[in-house]
Formats: C-alpha cells, sequence, structure tokens
C-alpha cells in the first residue's frame, strides 16, 4: 500500500476504519450475548461451578458495553485499532479465567472457546497481519497462564495437545488475515481507480458534448457569416457573367466561370454543413408529403445527364411498376440522390455505367445506385458514412471532398426513418442501397431539380439592400432560394476534355517553358491564363504526368501543387532530382498548408522555393521569374564550364599523343644506331657459320650429323634475331598513313614483341587469312595490338581458369559487307558491366596504382578511328572479353 499515491492510502484508511468500526460494534453484540449463553454447557460440564461461572461471564459481557460506547465517539474512532484488540482479548481472559478456576486447567475442554475466539479474529474482524498477530499471541499468553495454574506432571500431555490446536489455530488466522487484509487493499485500490477513471471519462464526455456543441454553434454561426459575403460576391459576378461585351472576351470569361464555380461550390459545401448542425441540434424540420418516385427520379437523372456525359459515363433508369410514391421531405430527398450520383459519377471512370432501380417491398421503396467504379475495401465500408471521412487522406488522394455527403444521406435518411446501407466489390463498383416508407398517395409532383429558371432576366436580383422595400425583398427571396438550389445542383466534378490536357510547344518559341502541374482544373486554367504571356506553358493534372513531361521537355522552371493524386508534389521533386537531365530545374511548391513543418519538408525533397494559398499573381510572376533567371545564368555558366573542360581534356590528350609521338621519334633513332650495330655483328655471324658449314664436308661421316644440327640451330636463332630487328626497324620507320597494311603481318610483328609474356603457358589461335590488307599506319596498328595481347595477357594472368580450359588468346579475320572484321578474344577475367562505357576514356583504368596509365585503350580507339575504322568491345564478366576492330575494305591502288 506504499507504493500507491497518498489519496488511494488516505481514502483506504478512511474506508477501512469505517468497516472496523462497524465490525467491532458487531463483534460487542455477539460477545455479550454469546458469553453468558455459555452457561448451557457449563451446566453439562461443570454443573457445580455454573454460579460461578456465570458471573464471570456475565462480567465478559458487561465489559464489552463501554467498548460498545466507545466506537461511537471522537476517540474510538481514533484509536479503533485498539479497541479491537480489546474486543479479542476480553472475551479471551473471560474463558482463560473459567479455565484457571476448573478443577484441571490443563484438561479443561473450554480451550475451545478460545479457538471460538481465534476464529472470531478471522472471520468477524478480519484484521490485519499486525492486529492478528497482537490479539492471537494475547489468547496464547492468556491460555498458558490459565492452563499451568495447578498443573502437574501427569497433566503435561493433554495442556500440550491443546496449546498445539490453539497455536494452529492462531497461525492460521494470521496467515488468512494477512492474505485477506492483501486482497482486500488490491480490490480497494482497483476500484478506487477505477471511480477515479469513470469520474475523468465522464468529465471528459461531459467536456466532449459540450464542445461537440460549441462546435455544432461555430459552424452553424461561421456558415451563417460565410454565406453573406459569398451570396455579396456572386450576385454581382452573375450580373457581370450576363453582359455580352465581357462574354466575347474569351480571357474574361474563363476568369469569371472560374469564380462563378468556386464560389457555388463554396457555397455548397457551407450549405451541406449547415444540414449537419441542424440535424445534430434537432432543429431540421421535415416538410413530409407524399412524392411521385417516378417522377422525382426522372427529375434527378435529367439534371445528372450532361454531368455523366461530359465524364464518357452513361446513367439509366428503372423503376418497378409497383412503385408509387414515398413519403418525404421533397429537398431533403433530393439532396439524398444528388449526393449519391453526385459520388457514383465522381468514382466512376469514363466508359463506366451507373443504373438506377427502383423497387417496392412492402411498406419500404428500395432505390439502389450501383455504379462500374473504383469500388470500396471492405475494411473502409464501416466508416464511410462517418463525418469527414476519407478513404484516402494522403497528399496523393486522387478525389477530393470534405467527407460530408454520406454523412448527410445517412442522416437524413435516418431522419425519414429509413437507412441507407452499401454493397462494393474494389475494382467492380459500389451500390447504394436508400430505404425510405412507401405511400400510395400522391400529393406532389416534383418539377424536378431541370426545371429551374432564374427569377429574373438577368438571374440576379435588381437590389440587395439592407432594408429593401416588400417587392424587392420578395425578389431577392426568389434569388436567394434559387441561387442556393443551383448551388445544390452543382457538381464540382471536371469534365473528361478537362482531364486531358494539350500540348502547345513550339520550337520556336524563345519564351522561357513552365510546367503547372495541379489537379484542379479551374487553378490550371487560372495559372495558365495569368503565365502565358511570358511563359510557354506545359500543363499536367497529375504527379505521373509532372515527372513525365518534365523529364520529356525539360522545362526552365516547374510550378507544382503539393497535394495531387498519384504522386505528390514532394514525391514529383524528389524524383526530379534523381535524375541528371532534370535536377537542376527550379521548383516550386504551391500548397495550402503554410505551417514551417511543410515548408522544411518541401525544402528537404529538393523544391528551390515555397509559395502558400492564397497567393498573389504578382508575386508568382516575381519569384517565377527569379528562379527562371537565375536556373538560365547557371545553364549558361555549366556550358561554358563544359566548354572549357573539354578544351582542356583537348589539350591534355594532344599533349600526351605529342609525349608518345616524340617518345616513338627518339625511340626510332636509337633504335636506328642499335639497329646498325646489331647488323654488323649478324652478318659476320652468317658468315662465319657458311664458313662453318663448309668446313663440316671435311669432318667424319659419323660427327656431319651433330655437327649440321648445331649449325642449323644457331642459323634459326640468327635468323629471329635478324627478323625481329628487322620488326623493330620498320616499326620506328615513319610511313605514310594510307599505306596498304597487313593485318596478319602486323599482328604476327606483335606477338613476336610480347614473345616473352605470351609464352608463360598461353595458347595463342590465329585464324587470319593471307593478305589480309587494310589501309592505315602499320606501326600504329602494330601499337594498337600490343596493347590489346598485353591486356589480355593481364586477364589471362590475374584468374585461373577453370573447367580444365587453357588460357588463351584467340585472333580471328573475316569480312562482313563492306567491312574488315578483326577480332581478339581471351578467356580472362573479363571486363565488369559498370566499367565498359568508361574503357576508351583517358587516363581511365581498372588496374592498380604504377601498373597503368589508363592511356592504352584511348590511344587504339583513336588510331582506328583515325584510320577510318572502329573499334567495340563485348564481355562475358569471369569468361572472356572480345575486342572487334572494323576497318573498310580498302579501294584500289590509283
Amino acid at each position: 500500500m506504499t507504493a500507491e499515491a497518498p489519496e488511494i492510502v488516505a481514502a483506504y484508511a478512511d474506508h477501512n476504519r469505517e468497516i472496523a468500526l462497524r465490525r467491532i460494534r458487531i463483534g460487542c453484540f455477539i460477545a455479550i450475548f454469546v458469553l453468558p449463553l455459555g452457561s448451557l454447557i457449563d451446566l453439562q460440564m461443570y454443573s457445580d461451578y455454573t454460579s460461578e461461572f456465570l458471573k464471570y461471564r456475565i462480567a465478559g459481557s458487561l465489559a464489552m458495553i463501554p467498548l460498545l460506547l466507545l466506537v461511537h465517539s471522537a476517540a474510538g474512532r481514533r484509536h479503533h485499532v485498539s479497541i479491537g484488540i480489546a474486543l479479542a482479548l476480553i472475551p479471551a481472559a473471560t474463558m482463560a479465567f473459567i479455565i484457571a478456576h476448573t478443577p484441571a486447567p490443563s484438561k479443561s475442554p473450554y480451550y475451545a472457546g478460545l479457538n471460538l475466539v481465534l476464529l472470531a479474529i478471522g472471520l468477524v474482524l478480519q484484521w490485519t497481519q499486525i492486529q492478528s498477530l497482537i490479539a492471537v499471541a494475547g489468547v496464547i499468553v492468556l491460555y498458558i497462564a490459565a492452563g499451568t495454574r495447578n498443573m502437574g506432571s501427569t497433566q503435561l500431555g493433554d495442556f500440550t495437545n491443546n496449546l498445539y490446536f490453539i497455536v494452529l489455530t492462531g497461525l492460521i488466522v494470521v496467515i488468512g488475515n494477512t492474505v485477506a487484509s492483501r486482497l482486500r487493499v488490491n480490490d480497494f485500490v482497483s476500484s478506487f481507480k477505477l471511480k477515479q477513471s469513470r469520474g475523468e471519462l465522464e468529465e471528459k464526455n461531459r467536456k466532449l458534448r459540450e464542445l461537440d456543441e460549441i462546435k455544432g454553434r461555430f459552424f452553424a454561426n461561421i456558415s451563417h457569416e460565410l454565406r453573406t459575403p459569398l451570396t455579396l460576391l456572386l450576385a454581382p459576378l452573375e450580373s457581370i457573367r450576363g453582359q455580352a461585351e465581357l462574354q466575347a472576351d474569351l480571357r474574361v470569361r474563363d476568369l469569371l466561370d472560374t469564380m462563378h464555380a468556386n464560389g457555388m461550390r463554396l457555397l455548397k459545401l457551407i450549405n451541406d454543413l449547415l444540414d449537419l448542425v441542424r440535424l445534430d441540434a434537432g432543429a431540421l424540420r421535415l416538410d413530409l408529403r407524399n412524392v411521385d418516385v417516378t417522377a422525382f427520379l426522372r427529375g434527378i437523372l435529367r439534371t445528372m445527364a450532361k454531368v455523366a456525359e461530359d465524364k464518357g459515363i452513361k446513367i439509366s433508369l428503372s423503376i418497378s411498376p409497383e412503385v408509387q410514391g414515398v413519403r418525404c421531405d421533397p429537398d431533403k430527398l433530393e439532396k439524398i440522390f444528388l449526393n449519391l450520383i453526385f459520388n457514383a459519377v465522381k468514382f466512376t471512370s469514363a466508359g463506366g455505367r451507373i443504373q438506377v432501380n427502383a423497387r417496392r417491398e412492402g411498406p419500404q421503396i428500395i432505390t439502389d445506385v450501383t455504379d462500374t467504379g473504383v469500388g470500396i475495401p471492405s475494411e473502409q465500408i464501416p466508416h464511410i458514412f462517418d463525418r469527414f471521412w476519407q478513404a484516402d487522406t494522403s497528399a496523393q488522394r486522387k478525389y477530393q471532398g470534405a467527407g460530408i455527403g454520406l454523412a448527410l444521406v445517412k442522416e437524413l435518411a435516418e431522419a425519414h426513418g429509413g437507412r441507407v446501407t452499401v454493397n462494393s466489390q474494389p475494382g467492380k463498383g459500389t451500390t447504394m442501397t436508400v430505404v425510405l416508407p412507401a405511400t400510395d398517395e400522391i400529393d406532389v409532383t416534383p418539377p424536378g431539380p431541370a426545371a429551374l429558371t432564374d427569377p429574373t432576366p438577368a438571374g440576379r436580383p435588381t437590389s440587395l439592400a439592407l432594408t429593401p422595400p416588400p417587392a424587392v425583398a420578395r425578389e431577392n427571396d426568389i434569388w436567394l432560394s434559387s441561387l442556393y438550389r443551383r448551388a445544390e445542383l452543382f457538381a464540382g466534378i471536371p469534365a473528361l476534355r478537362d482531364t486531358v490536357r494539350p500540348l502547345a510547344t513550339s520550337g520556336q518559341n524563345r519564351k522561357p517553358r513552365l510546367l503547372i502541374a495541379d489537379d484542379e482544373p479551374d487553378m490550371l486554367r487560372f495559372l495558365k491564363l495569368q503565365l502565358q504571356d511570358d511563359y510557354e506553358v506545359i500543363e499536367a493534372i497529375d504527379g505521373n504526368q509532372a515527372v513525365t513531361l518534365a523529364t520529356q521537355f525539360l522545362p526552365d522552371v516547374i510550378l507544382c501543387d503539393m497535394m495531387m493524386p498519384e504522386k505528390d508534389g514532394l514525391q514529383v521533386c524528389r524524383e526530379l532530382r534523381q535524375q541528371r537531365s532534370t535536377r537542376p530545374i527550379p521548383f516550386l511548391i504551391l500548397t495550402a498548408r503554410a505551417d514551417d513543418e511543410s515548408k522544411i519538408t518541401g525544402l528537404q525533397a529538393g523544391a528551390s522555393d515555397f509559395l502558400s494559398k492564397p497567393f498573389s499573381t504578382a508575386e508568382v510572376r516575381v519569384r517565377l521569374k527569379n528562379l527562371v533567371d537565375a536556373y538560365r545564368l547557371q545553364k549558361a555558366l555549366s556550358w561554358q564550364n563544359q566548354k572549357l573542360e573539354a578544351t582542356l581534356d583537348q589539350l591534355k590528350e594532344t599533349e600526351l599523343q605529342l609525349v608518345q609521338s616524340e617518345k616513338l621519334a627518339s625511340l626510332g633513332r636509337l633504335s636506328a644506331g642499335i639497329i646498325h650495330e646489331i647488323n654488323n655483328p649478324l652478318n659476320f655471324a652468317k658468315t662465319g657459320l657458311h664458313l662453318l658449314a663448309r668446313e663440316s664436308l671435311q669432318l667424319p661421316a659419323a660427327r656431319q650429323p651433330g655437327f649440321d644440327e648445331i649449325i642449323r640451330d644457331i642459323q634459326e636463332g640468327i635468323s629471329r634475331v635478324s627478323t625481329i630487328v628487322g620488326d623493330l626497324r620498320n616499326f620506328t620507320h615513319p610511313s605514310a598513313p594510307d599505306d596498304l597494311v597487313d593485318l596478319r603481318d602486323s599482328v604476327q610483328s606483335a606477338l613476336r614483341f610480347l614473345a616473352a609474356e605470351i609464352k608463360d603457358g598461353i595458347t595463342v589461335k590465329l585464324d587470319i587469312p593471307e593478305a589480309f590488307l587494310v589501309r592505315g599506319n602499320r606501326n600504329k596498328l602494330i601499337q594498337v595490338f600490343i596493347n590489346l595481347f598485353h591486356n589480355a595477357c593481364d586477364a589471362l594472368k590475374s584468374r585461373p581458369v577453370g573447367n580444365g580450359e587453357g588460357p588463351a588468346i584467340s585472333i580471328s579475320g573475316s569480312d562482313a559487307g563492306s567491312l574488315r572484321l578483326l577480332r581478339v578474344r581471351d578467356n580472362g577475367t573479363g571486363i565488369p558491366e559498370s566499367v565498359m562505357a568508361q574503357i576508351f576514356d583517358p587516363f581511365f583504368t581498372t588496374k592498380d596504382v604504377g601498373q597503368g596509365t589508363g592511356l592504352g585503350l584511348s590511344i587504339c580507339h583513336r588510331i582506328i578511328t583515325d584510320a577510318g575504322g572502329r573499334i567495340s568491345v563485348r564481355s562475358e564478366p569471369g569468361r572472356s572479353t572480345e575486342f572487334t576492330l572494323e576497318f573498310p575494305l580498302p579501294g584500289p591502288e590509283i
């Protein structure tokens, strides 16, 4: 209990005190009456002591009276624990006194009376552990004092036996009271907390009811307050729209239509809110009439026909012959079915169908509104009639709305004594069923919404004075009723043609290109009207279109709404920032959210700027102009940087080629001297071998074969040296670029230069036709082949080839149409896919530092290109690499 809150401890103490006092009173009464009744047992057990024992019993009963009086006093309430212990000890003392005056106290059966006292402590008083220990200890002490009086040695066994049972009973009482005390504490704490929680819940519920009432009053007040200025906006707006000279200006007409449509949309939302508030307050009055169902539904569908047709949806009506009338308020019934059919049109794609079926079942008219739209997931169906609930609350939601329509439909149907149910399959469609009380009487045939006409020729009131004359007041009332009714019929659903934005771009247009992305057709039309004079405007109606059009047209600036279907503005921004081509394009986010968190989120997504609704068109123009100017300047600087970098790269490559040419020239001059010095001793060696061959004729016949073999080996070695020297002389000797070069001979020369590397277990397969000629520079082509063969050797050495296939280089030549192809293939480690596009770039290498400069393949690419050919590569990582050299077939010699 000590771990609980102080208020719980105090409350338990008060609770426990009241229970203890009540039980003490009960214990006193029990003791007062039970003690004297023990005389009946005295008559049986100790008849000679009955009168004496009766005095003791009466004395014990009388001792209870002060305790009984004390519990009613303030002192008794403070010391109820001590009084309770006294309550147990007085009857125990009485019984102990009687036991002590029996002939053989240690054998007296009255020890059972002490057990009764202990049981009373456990069952009636239900004390705590401390109280129980004190009382039990007192009872045991009293029995020991009484039982040992005049006890002989022969009576020790009886005394011990009785004492054992008293102690055992006392132990049971202590344990039982301890457990019971803890259970009482736990029960009290749980009950106390439950009461606290119930109280808190009741208080919160009261506050919620008050807040709900305040919210209802607020909605009612604010709706009424909004209606007045909105009416004063729509009245002059309708007057302006009626002027023929303004209708002739397409731009002004579009602006006026946008303003009027959104004003009607706002008025419809306000009217729906007011109906909900009236339903909450019980102030919605129904003007019940017997309405002809057939005429009513036909009027509704005539009204909706244009909206459905604009979206490419077929709408049909089917009414059973037994359907006659329904008992309802025509205006409220119209609101029910308009909301249901509006929803069906909104959630059904072009080419879909809406079917309205009415039938009678007993005393009810059942009307089904079935569409072939997107359907509703089963887990969302229990919530669709909740107020302000939306199936999709994310920023990417495709269908806009406030979550009022279906809630209003349900509550209006229930106000008529009916109900609304739903049955839906995602991807197949939805059926909304309205059940209303039927009637066979018809006293009203509503004209239907389509029969509405404007009350004045201009469709507007002649005056909206604050205190108009009676005639004008009646005209105002008629116009307001007409306005509210037309607001109810306002669908706010974009036509199919508004969801497809035409692309009107021109390559000759010098104006900056602006991409506007917004799912509201009115907002798109307004922004385009405001900005088309300064920009070439591209329109997107969702996030997917925005990403696609931005990637395709690369606009100079993007103006994007944050909340759009498919992908919201933040996701569009992130995706464009991940693409290299669209990364630098300025991105201006437009949103109704003005909080700092939304701005920070937008900027973190990569947005260049942030603009909150409502906005000033002047501010939009200035922000867009600043972004475009900065972007174009950045693009110009980037272009200049690219040109400078390309120029620097070209200079570096030219410098490297010059260095390489100078090195080759120096090598040529050095080689020419070395070759001259080598040729002289080679000639001496050849002459000496010739003389030795002649002298061999003088040797004995048995020694001549061995001598001749030695001479042939020496001649072969000298021939190889002579061939290499010749190759080196040809390689260092400049030749004309348009010389005919034998690729087979050039490949063999390159292989001889790399003989030391190739002979280490590498098999060379040469399959090149004889006289396989191309036009080019022989020395440069040999350099290409040396680079390719050297790379192949490195690839073969860096990875052992498995499956019993030895390292090999395959060189083959063939013709393909007007091209002469040479393929160099190795079965080495291959080239990773990630670097294939870079292998011909200067200074790019995959080798370790110090093992390559990254110029070999770049030089090969340049040499083959200068020869009018092309080099390409195909590789399977871990298996092989094949370079293909394409040369044009050499023309005839002139």
